[in-house]
């Protein structure tokens, strides 16, 4: 089977990469793609992202199932564009994508379904958002509703940093229009972990659990960033957090996806909060995280194929996800400055003795070599029977990929 994959990033060749392992896939497009899907067996970059010419493509390529990677054709409606011409592809509705979307809109769906989330205003206009944070109990969580490139939340700690939040959101609109309307959030003190799962509408299948480490430095320190590790599975999703995160959220996230009659087959993506309180939900996406999905993929014992074509044939109730009992920790190499300002364009060498896989983001294809193209430039894999072990295999693999101005966290699977 032909299949299109649409995405750029490294969770891109990373579903790349794990869905070319199927044998009922003969070709995989990825639209635009990236360095690393470039040269990934079974690949090849096609540079298209309109929807019409998206949609030309499959018809006139026998392109059997699209996978659409990130959340932005989502939330523009491309699921609904390609069911318009009767093709097969694997994501929600516009409806459904608007879990991730729009803040204040996830934010009321879990509201009104019963979603264990935190306390929450939301705010269309700067005055009345200014003076709510007059009374408000610090830290506070300030949110931009829009899509935000994974970089509109910021933690406040105090009155002076909610302010400077507000303004740069609202009035001097850092982020084009997606902080025009803010959710300002209680702030919760815990452990947080990812779980990407899988639905087909009527069942939802979670996979193993995913600790993310947002700050670009060691210790949890600095700036947010898109994600510089993950460690997978995340030893705080235990037993009892599993049970209350499906009777909890999972079981009624899915009663509102079925009550909205959202037409939603594809990736819903669960951000955590362990507290002492409890398991709170604090954020739907709908689509793989990333990096999560490098540690998360790397680990998958079934065929992701199969398992997405039981999704779109709504057969997941008779679907089991296998998984190899190990740890997986992957490392995120990024360009020097990042998530500020930043060079590209130099050469990266993988050498062979790299152990597990390299998966690339940030990088190009350029006359035969692989060069720095973004901020976070790729995630080198480590597995292990142990954390240890995990840690000793990605950290050994780091020091056979370069790059000038390479940066990583050292930490990975060490700071929680």
């Amino acid at each position: 089977m032909k299949l299109l994959l649409i995405g750029s990033g490294g969770r891109e060749h990373a579903i790349a990469w794990k869905l070319s392992k199927s044998p009922k896939v003969e070709k995989i497009y990825v639209a635009p793609g990236n360095g690393g899907t470039a040269v990934e067996n079974k690949c090849k970059n096609i540079n298209i992202t309109d929807f019409d010419e998206l949609v030309k493509f499959v018809k006139e390529n026998d392109i059997y199932l699209t996978v659409v990677g990130p959340e932005d054709p989502l939330t523009k409606g491309i699921t609904d564009k390609f069911k318009a011409e009767n093709l097969r592809i694997f994501g929600p509705d516009k409806a459904g994508a608007q879990l991730e979307g729009s803040k204040s809109f996830s934010k009321e769906f879990m509201k009104k379904y019963g979603v264990k989330t935190a306390e929450y205003e939301v705010f269309t206009e700067v005055e009345p958002a200014l003076e709510y944070i007059e009374n408000c109990t610090y830290p506070v969580v300030i949110k931009a509703d829009g899509l935000a490139a994974g970089k509109g939340v910021a933690i406040c700690e105090t009155k002076e940093d909610a302010k400077e939040a507000l303004n740069s959101y609202m009035i001097d609109d850092i982020f084009k229009g997606a902080g025009q309307k803010v959710v300002i959030e209680e702030f919760l003190y815990g452990v947080e972990a990812s779980i990407l799962s899988i639905t087909d509408g009527k069942t939802i299948i979670p996979f193993i659990s995913a600790k993310d480490h947002k700050q670009i430095f060691d210790g949890g320190k600095g700036p947010n960033t898109g994600g510089m590790g993950v460690l997978a599975p995340n030893p705080y999703v235990t037993n009892e957090v599993m049970k209350e995160f499906e009777d909890n959220i999972m079981a009624k996230t899915l009663e509102g996806i079925q009550a909205e009659k959202f037409d939603f087959k594809g990736i819903i993506f669960f951000g955590l909060m362990i507290t002492n309180k409890g398991t709170y939900l604090l954020e739907y996406n709908v689509r793989m995280g990333d990096p999560e999905t490098q540690s998360v993929l790397s680990l998958m014992e079934s065929d992701l194929f199969e398992v997405i074509e039981a999704a779109m044939d709504e057969k997941l109730s008779e679907t089991t996800v296998k998984w190899r009992d190990e740890v997986c920790i992957n490392v995120v190499l990024a360009s020097k400055g990042y998530p500020g300002s930043f060079e590209k364009g130099y050469e990266i060498t993988i050498d062979q003795g790299v152990k597990d896989n390299v998966f690339l983001a940030g990088a190009k294809l350029e006359d035969g070599k692989l060069k720095t193209n973004g901020g976070r430039v790729l995630s080198v894999v480590g597995s292990g029977k142990t954390l240890e072990e995990a840690r000793e295999v990605a950290y050994r693999n780091v020091e056979l990929v370069n790059f000038k101005n390479s940066y990583c966290r050292k930490d990975i699977g060490i700071y929680r």
